[in-house]
């Protein structure tokens, strides 16, 4: 348990939460959204601090980055809570379990910022990843790891929603090296009722780590009669292209409702929504799009730019290189890799 780095004290010991853009009035012994940030006598605590639920070593590839620091392994890091309580979610029994059942607080593995920044350096992981949940939730634990990290070299990476705060940004920025950011819709609507959240936040933080030169991926997964309209996926293709620059990877995933949180019984999503997806992307101006989740997948594989010369191949997580560091083995343009 630590005291969460972002509030402000109210009348009659309430708080608000400035972790996340739902900005949470608390009274006292009251959760947030989250479920893990607790008023305590007029006091606002994060109560996941160096408490890891899952602590992992994963592809880079599977976060999924497919342009920051290819081909290499990525400590991964997640505690219980979320500030979304998204229907599709697959790490739904670490993600929402604990705002209904606190004792999943108590289940976790007690692991320091210190400690984890040695294991990535005994198993020679170039980066750690916040992950599986919403690392906003556990701000204070991933920034004091992140600073660490930061000391030692290792990259930071943040797998987000990015309904964060602005508060929050400005904390991690200085530590922050690349995220991938979901955009699951381009409406309020799905947001508010497949999400409990709303997407314009989302946007502004996007332009936000644009501007401070933080590296950008985005997913969007696509569920059938939820999230494949062709307006609206024309609307993250243009918005990605005009606001984040046509060399921002757009990865389009296939839903699967069977592992899903609330949604078993909608269909998964269809091949050809998956590449008419990816055509509209390519039609907006994009430069990298991959495809997710659908069998015989070589769009998942990284071409020139210019010349359509295969750069990266991928097969599952294994990752060829044929790149001459960082440009297309053919022609010699940039295929926009950080290393």
């Amino acid at each position: 348990m630590k005291k969460s780095y972002l509030y402000k004290k109210l009348k009659n010991d309430n708080v608000q939460c400035n972790t996340c853009s739902h900005q949470c009035v608390i009274s006292p012994k009251k959760y947030g959204i989250c479920g893990v940030r607790k008023n305590i006598d007029g006091k606002l605590y994060a109560l996941n601090y160096g408490k890891a639920i899952s602590n992992s070593i994963d592809p880079v590839e599977k976060k999924p980055l497919f342009h920051f620091l290819p081909g290499t392994h990525s400590l991964s890091i997640a505690t219980v809570g979320c500030n979304l309580c998204c229907q599709n979610c697959q790490n739904w029994q670490i993600s929402q379990l604990v705002k209904n059942d606190k004792s999943h607080l108590d289940i976790n593995q007690n692991l320091s910022p210190n400690e984890i920044v040695k294991f990535a350096i005994k198993n020679k992981c170039p980066s750690i990843s916040y992950t599986y949940t919403e690392p906003t939730i556990f701000l204070e634990y991933a920034l004091d790891t992140m600073k660490l990290a930061k000391e030692k070299g290792i990259k930071n990476i943040w797998i987000t929603n990015g309904f964060m705060s602005e508060e929050t940004l400005e904390l991690i920025s200085p530590y922050l090296d690349a995220a991938n950011v979901d955009i699951k819709s381009f409406n309020d609507e799905f947001y508010k009722s497949i999400c409990g959240a709303k997407v314009g936040p989302i946007l502004e933080n996007l332009k936000w780590m644009k501007k401070n030169k933080i590296w950008i991926e985005i997913t969007t997964l696509i569920i059938p009669g939820f999230s494949d309209s062709k307006i609206m996926l024309e609307n993250i293709a243009n918005f990605i292209f005009n606001e984040l620059g046509s060399k921002t990877p757009w990865h389009i995933s296939a839903f699967s409702g069977i592992l899903s949180y609330k949604m078993q019984n909608i269909p998964d999503t269809p091949v050809k929504t998956i590449y008419k997806t990816y055509d509209i992307g390519k039609k907006a101006g994009l430069k990298y799009i991959y495809t997710g989740n659908i069998p015989e997948n070589s769009k998942e594989n990284t071409y020139c730019p210019k010349c359509n010369e295969l750069a990266i191949e991928r097969i599952g997580f294994y990752v060829k290189r044929f790149d001459k560091n960082g440009k297309c083995a053919k022609c010699g343009e940039s295929v926009d890799l950080i290393f």
